[in-house]
């Protein structure tokens, strides 16, 4: 029991609600969250995952035009590509593809190079394009020297068992 008020001298006790007596643990706090890394050293050294899962979704970290050792090169069309490529493989290590993405943000250095190269490149990488929601960024400046593109996406699996 609790005293809840004093009025006068007199007190009034009450005993909390069964639902506030005891904790209840929630799935939040008892699920795993799966990682995915691609073993670069800027990983370790900010320190943050490449993509998690929890719950059935997944979020992706930007992704940059790199290859797999680390360098970064080409015009607007081609960094995408290879960022893609990089969204593609992250999203294999989930189970989940490009069909799967829900939704993506381009952060770039030049709005109008990679609108016409996301509007090419998007119909090749995204089985429905018109099915993702996208929105295109203009920044001044991205995480490694020579990127011009990073692309962040949240993808999830839907159908029978996934929703």
């Amino acid at each position: 029991m609790k005293i809840i008020a004093t009025t006068l001298g007199l007190a009034f006790l009450t005993t909390a609600p069964a639902w506030a007596q005891t904790k209840k643990s929630t799935k939040m706090e008892t699920q795993k969250k799966d990682t995915q890394a691609h073993g670069m050293p800027w990983e370790a050294e900010y320190g943050y995952a490449q993509g998690l899962k929890q719950d059935g979704t997944v979020w992706l970290s930007g992704q940059l035009g790199h290859d797999a050792q680390g360098v970064v090169s080409g015009d607007m069309e081609a960094q995408m590509r290879q960022a893609y490529a990089n969204i593609e493989k992250l999203l294999a290590g989930f189970g989940l593809t490009m069909g799967d993405v829900v939704d993506e943000t381009v952060y770039v250095l030049d709005i109008s190079a990679a609108y016409a190269a996301r509007g090419k490149v998007g119909r090749e990488v995204y089985p429905n394009p018109m099915q993702v929601a996208s929105t295109l960024i203009g920044i001044s400046e991205l995480g490694l020297p020579h990127a011009q593109v990073e692309i962040k996406v949240a993808a999830r699996k839907f159908g029978r068992g996934h929703e």
